[in-house]
């Protein structure tokens, strides 16, 4: 690991500072609440015409230079960054907390298309996801296949040139604002599990879908159900061969496996705790003076952040010289998931009975850490449990047998 930009990484980075001072909407550069509600992906859809003209315009601003997908290959339009380029640009947006463009599609489905998909199917999509103008949210997971995906029940039956769905999917992020889902479902009921599913592209406007919130004990609208009735989708929306959709959807080529906008946004919080400790308001809010101990824990989270962040680089370092992480990126999956719920209990403790008010006008910290409390709760179930984590690092890691 080499802590110091050699000169071509410090000049793009200059180039990234270069863009986001330049380009980045004022709309963006106000403090925001870190909420579904109010990122790029709910900016587009908004009914207020200055939102929208600045998530056109941050999306116009980033497709000039193809960095609206950095990971991907400049023949298909992305910037075709090696991945110490993707850690900077990826390092840099956070610490000013500039929004990335066209989520699960730029993630997810185009880098996926691009391998299994058909010139057709390329030609129709990536283009709109790379503008920005098209944004996709995945429907993967259902009521009872969570862990155990593969056990979806969703099906998809042929009639003609056209599959018809039927079946739900929960936890589909950001359906409230996509325009367009990748869903798995069941094509053959008589197969084993992985291998009666296809990867299907679906319309969002096609009749018989709809979406439903899933407010979170954040108040936060983040997640959907989505269910689908007789809903008609062409057969030539089908990625892959008929029945082979688990491979198709287990294809994820994006590099950025770091974390280490998890890394910086954890530095920042922490930040923003002790400056605002130290203001006459922040001292009259806080427990502070009547808790001297909770100075270490202050001092403990700053520490972790730095830890969270080196194991951040070490990753990015092993790609960038074609090595494949493994263990390393459960690793730091999990820290990152425990230093989250330790630095909201962090933020509760500090502010004490002040940590019960949810109105942010009226609570410390605009209610950042009560809300950061309750958001925290699934950090280390979501992606991948804490305890799955430690499997991988015991048995790839350390060697240990199983069982």
């Amino acid at each position: 690991m080499d802590w110091k930009d050699t000169p071509e990484q410090a000049a793009f980075r200059a180039e990234v500072r270069g863009l986001i001072e330049g380009k980045l909407p004022e709309h963006y550069k106000k403090p925001h609440d870190s909420s579904r509600e109010e990122g790029w992906d709910a900016d587009r859809k908004s009914d207020d015409p200055v939102r929208v003209g600045a998530a056109k315009d941050w999306a116009s601003a980033l497709a000039e230079r193809g960095w609206i997908a950095p990971h991907w290959p400049e023949e298909y339009g992305g910037a075709g960054l090696s991945p110490m380029e993707q850690f900077i640009y990826r390092s840099e947006m956070a610490e000013t907390r500039a929004p990335g463009v066209g989520g699960s599609g730029v993630q997810m489905l185009g880098p996926m298309l691009i391998v299994h998909g058909t010139e057709e199917q390329k030609k129709q999509h990536l283009g709109g996801i790379l503008s920005g103008d098209v944004v996709w949210a995945q429907g993967y997971s259902e009521p009872g296949s969570g862990s155990d995906l593969a056990s979806l029940q969703t099906r998809a039956v042929h009639d003609g040139d056209e599959y018809v769905i039927n079946g739900q999917k929960i936890w589909t992020s950001g359906a409230q604002f996509s325009d367009w889902l990748f869903v798995l479902a069941r094509t053959d009921p008589d197969a084993p599990k992985h291998r009666g599913i296809s990867f299907l592209l679906v319309d969002q406007s096609t009749p018989g879908i709809s979406v439903r919130p899933l407010i979170n004990m954040g108040w936060e609208h983040g997640f959907n159900e989505t269910f689908f009735e007789d809903v008609r989708v062409p057969i030539s929306n089908r990625v892959g061969e008929e029945n082979r959709g688990w491979y198709v959807g287990m294809t994820l080529l994006d590099f950025e496996r770091s974390n280490i906008t998890g890394a910086i946004e954890a530095r920042r919080s922490v930040d923003n705790l002790i400056e605002y400790t130290a203001t006459d308001e922040g001292k009259s809010m806080s427990r502070m003076a009547l808790e001297p101990s909770l100075r270490g824990e202050i001092a403990d989270r700053a520490i972790e952040t730095e830890v969270m962040f080196n194991f951040s680089f070490r990753i990015i370092s092993m790609q960038d010289h074609g090595m494949i992480p493994n263990y390393e990126a459960s690793t730091s999956k999990l820290f990152n998931s425990e230093l989250n719920q330790r630095l909201a209990n962090t933020g509760v403790k500090m502010f004490g009975l002040h940590s019960n008010l949810w109105e942010r006008d009226r609570a410390p910290m605009r209610a950042q850490f009560p809300r950061l409390y309750v958001m925290s709760v699934s950090s280390t179930i979501a992606a991948g449990t804490s305890e799955v984590q430690r499997n991988i690092i015991a048995t790839r890691g350390l060697g240990l047998p199983r069982g």
